[in-house]
């Protein structure tokens, strides 16, 4: 407690820190795990190397997805929509709503991503931590750690998310 009658510690995490690892060519760095929010809400920033895709298009039953575009162009694939989103631009994708993301240009994208609640973070560090042991980074790995956080692939649409 930091002295405000019940009220838990402030977090700030400055420029350059959080939790920091590689992804493939997709930087994450994680700003908020969960712990200061009750696990109400989970944040991370992203940042997408040109021509990078994003997973296999995939829904969640458990957790909203939100994305902000703070720079570049990330193209959202959601079924069958397909929506560029500029710098500025916020998506919202609820429980259940089959998605994907990729960045097609040739600058770096970054965008600040919600979980809530934060179940999604941990899956994260699994992936961080299967490559770390020398497991690549392909759709079928991917979806295998999805699976331990309610996450399923679309299949309905798998053949239809390149654009």
């Amino acid at each position: 407690m930091d002295g405000l009658d019940g009220v838990g510690e402030v977090s700030v995490v400055g420029p350059g820190e959080g939790e920091k690892f590689l992804l493939g060519t997709t930087q994450l760095r994680i700003l908020e795990d969960g712990s200061t929010t009750g696990h109400r809400l989970g944040l991370g920033e992203t940042i997408l190397a040109p021509h990078t895709d994003g997973p296999p298009q995939h829904r969640h039953a458990q957790h909203d997805e939100g994305f902000y575009v703070v720079s570049g162009t990330v193209r959202f694939t959601v079924g069958e929509k397909v929506y560029d989103a500029v710098a500025g631009t916020l998506v919202m994708i609820p429980p259940g709503a089959p998605h994907t993301f990729a960045n097609p240009t040739d600058q770096p994208a970054v965008m600040l991503c919600t979980f809530t609640p934060d179940l999604y973070v941990q899956y994260f560090r699994d992936l961080r931590d299967m490559i770390a042991g020398g497991q690549g980074l392909t759709p079928e790995a991917t979806v295998r750690v999805m699976s331990r956080y309610a996450t399923v692939p679309a299949t309905d649409y798998a053949a239809r998310t390149e654009e």
